[in-house]
């Protein structure tokens, strides 16, 4: 028995699946053998490849602790259903192999295949009928190669530009041809040309919102106005009165460097009543302004502190060293107070909220002009991803809140004049009481609060805000105060419609002329119909001459606008068809030759040409001038205009306007950005009472001017003060009188002032 057992296992034929889990790496995960059939040529691949691979990578022996993985002994038999194999469990006296795979060998060892040696392929076996509940198998031969190294960066970075070029060359001529295509030149010809919006940009980096504070009321301008104009007549007066007493201080403070008279007033006047003469004087310029000393101590607690605060400080601090100095030196003052300094400095607070009040009033008598006037906003990302100006008409609210806000030049003071009140306070402690110099407290107050008070405080807004108040009110535009100013920051677009370009009465008719059986009543009626349902800037027009003929508009249904320089609408019937020469050769409808009419609206019933009304456009001569600023100040205008025949190339070549520097965007996208009904921004930039391009684009570029003197104005006011804080406290410190004079800070006070007219002075010069 044991002889003819060992005969069969020697008989035995072993596949290819034996002999690679014998030598390879066992058997596949499933533990069961597949079914595929396995050809020569694969075998052949499949050997070549393993040779290779274990050239090249050896595979590494593993751990003497890893259990062994048992592998098929027999082929299973084709067209049964395949058993799983039980793992034979070797005896004590069975030998254990410590390499890569153990296998259960049997009692005869079997003769070793060498790696060179080609293996004879088994002969195939028959594809076994899978039921339709069983999945299919595949006949997958699992081995253990060794792990895969890492690809090459570069070699794939290369292989992944090499397949985008390849695609590309295979796409890049399947249009060769088309603009060929003659129904494609013909509407090229034809329909103008339309800008399309670009790709949005990435998303800008969001800043933290500032600490927004109540808005003041919203009231109306008609009331606003009552109330400027309520106190103005007295500030005015109170003002020039100021004047006086001032130039009597300015005369004691200079008289001794400059000897006006033959004979010094030191000689004829006493040291300590000339102190208490200019402490008098000084007294009498704060009762003028009374008003201004008492708004400028009460806005520290209002959380609105500004350059009167600073005013009204050195005042007051300044009065108490003129009245003190007497009796501090002993009967015997060495120097002059800073009264005259302090009193200018007031004055001028005084003088710039004059001015502030009156470009409010002209503000306001310019919006309540009207009932309803235009108004003027920014709206966010309107046309390409950008802010666009757009004017509209509705009700008038927020106009009032907005004036009553604090300015530019208030809202960097209220930031900048805590930390020069506190560093003058430090300072004058430092150079009297921190040197053992007490009764030097009163002249190093009045000294620092006067050098860090600018002149030229209130005047950075009040001068140039009543100078573009006055342009505009000639014109009939108001700013929206400080807020709509700042909505004129940057570049953006605006927005022309019809009336811009062409205000009522810039487009007149110059003849009609009626084609076939039409009525001429009847022809009138469809085309003012369409023109109205359009809402083309020619409905007044139309509107007149459909009063004159006695005809009436008409209901019409299924509007349609086309991209050629047209519309369509059907009434009852009939589908009419209203536009331009272009737009009629565009939709086949027949013209009358030698037509050599420009600008006219014709009317086809039917396919049928109906009417011709023949135009006459007269431009008005601010459009060039307000297009040139608007362009210049980076300011892009979009024409949506729903005139059929106000395109670029009419503009161009009829009135010579800059229609490269202009976008023109589709015709449904101008119906929408010309929509009446569209929501706008929250926050007014300006009103208009008055129709045309002048008031809309000199309320957008005066307000970008006047931001920008304002905030170059302020910010040299700002450095002038912080200058004189620290050229004061350097003074102070030394005890260098001599230096420290009424006249020395005079002249430093108004060196500092100079630039702010200079630069106001230029805001309505445009």
């Amino acid at each position: 028995m044991p002889t003819n057992r060992d005969n069969e296992q020697n008989n035995e034929e072993y596949s290819l699946e034996d002999i690679l889990a014998e030598f390879g790496s066992g058997a596949p995960e499933s533990g069961v053998a597949h079914n595929l059939p396995y050809t020569p040529k694969e075998e052949e691949e499949d050997l070549r490849e393993k040779r290779e691979e274990a050239f090249l990578f050896p595979p590494k022996p593993k751990k003497a602790s890893e259990p062994p993985k048992a592998s098929p002994r027999s082929k299973p038999s084709a067209g049964k259903r395949e058993q799983p194999r039980r793992e034979r469990v070797p005896s004590p006296e069975e030998p254990r192999s410590t390499g890569e795979n153990v296998t259960a060998f049997p009692k005869k060892p079997m003769p070793p295949v060498r790696q060179e040696e080609a293996v004879p392929p088994p002969p195939p076996a028959p594809e076994e009928e899978p039921s339709p509940t069983q999945p299919r198998k595949e006949k997958v031969v699992e081995v253990a190669f060794p792990s895969a190294q890492p690809e090459n960066p570069v070699a794939a970075g290369l292989d992944q530009l090499r397949k985008k070029a390849d695609d590309f060359a295979d796409h890049m001529f399947e249009e060769e041809g088309a603009e060929e295509d003659k129904s494609v030149r013909r509407a090229e010809r034809l329909i103008p040309g339309v800008d399309v919006e670009e790709v949005p940009p990435l998303p800008r980096r969001e800043r933290k919102p500032r600490k927004v504070q109540p808005p003041p009321p919203d009231t109306p301008p008609s009331e606003l106005l009552k109330r400027y104009t309520k106190g103005f007549q007295s500030l005015r007066v109170r003002s020039w009165l100021m004047l006086f007493p001032l130039f009597f201080l300015l005369l004691l403070t200079l008289e001794p460097s400059l000897h006006f008279f033959p004979q010094p007033l030191s000689q004829l006047l006493d040291p300590v009543l000339t102190c208490y003469v200019m402490a008098g004087l000084q007294g009498a310029v704060m009762l003028l302004g009374l008003d201004t000393l008492l708004w400028g101590l009460i806005r520290p607690f209002r959380g609105r502190s500004g350059m009167d605060t600073m005013a009204a400080l050195a005042n007051l601090l300044v009065l108490s060293d003129a009245l003190a100095l007497p009796t501090l030196s002993g009967g015997q003052p060495g120097r002059i107070p800073f009264c005259a300094v302090a009193a200018l400095s007031l004055w001028c607070v005084t003088y710039g909220e004059l001015q502030k009040r009156r470009g409010q009033r002209m503000a306001c008598r310019a919006a309540a002009t009207a009932s309803e006037p235009y108004l003027v906003t920014r709206d966010e990302g309107a046309w390409n991803n950008r802010d666009t100006y757009a004017k509209w008409s509705g009700p008038l609210k927020g106009f009032g809140s907005q004036l009553q806000a604090e300015d530019g030049a208030e809202r960097i003071y209220r930031v900048m004049v805590p930390l020069l009140v506190l560093a003058a306070f430090l300072f004058s402690l430092l150079s009297s009481v921190g040197h053992n110099r007490p009764q030097n407290l009163l002249w190093c107050l009045s000294a620092i609060f006067t050098a860090a008070c600018p002149l030229s405080c209130t005047l950075c807004f009040g001068l140039p805000w009543r100078k573009l108040s006055q342009r505009l009110g000639k014109t009939g535009a108001a700013l929206a105060g400080w807020q709509g100013v700042t909505n004129t920051t940057g570049g953006a677009n605006l927005l022309l419609t019809d009336i811009d370009l062409f205000p009522a009465g810039s487009v007149t008719l110059n003849g009609i002329k009626v084609f076939g059986t039409f009525p001429l009543e009847r022809v009138i009626s469809y085309t003012a119909s369409v023109i109205r349902d359009a809402g083309s800037g020619l409905e007044k027009t139309f509107y007149d001459l459909l009063r004159s003929q006695g005809a009436i508009y008409r209901k019409g249904e299924l509007f349609t606008a086309y991209e050629g320089g047209g519309a369509s609408e059907v009434f009852g019937r009939d589908l009419v068809q209203v536009g331009s020469a272009s737009f009629m050769v565009l939709m086949d409808v027949a013209l009358p030759p030698g037509l050599k009419v420009k600008n006219a609206v014709f009317c086809a019933v039917n396919g049928e040409l109906a009417g011709i009304f023949a135009l006459n456009y007269q431009l008005p001569g601010t459009v060039p001038p307000a297009l040139d600023s608007l362009i210049h100040n980076r300011i892009t205008p979009v024409l949506c205009t729903r005139d059929f025949n106000l395109i670029p190339s009419m503009l161009r070549q009829r009135f010579k306007l800059p229609v490269e520097k202009m976008e023109f965007p589709a015709v449904e996208r101008r119906r929408e950005l010309s929509d009446p009904h569209r929501p706008h921004s929250q926050t007014l930039t300006a009103v208009l009472c008055r129709e045309g391009l002048g008031p809309y684009a000199e309320a957008i570029v005066g307000g970008r001017r006047l931001r920008s003197a304002v905030r170059t104005s302020t910010v040299l006011a700002c450095l002038g003060s912080g200058a004189g804080l620290l050229l004061a406290f350097y003074l102070t410190f030394m005890e260098s009188f001599s230096s420290l004079t009424p006249v020395n800070l005079l002249i430093f006070l108004l060196m500092w002032l100079v630039p702010t007219p200079l630069i106001g002075g230029t805001v309505d010069r445009y």
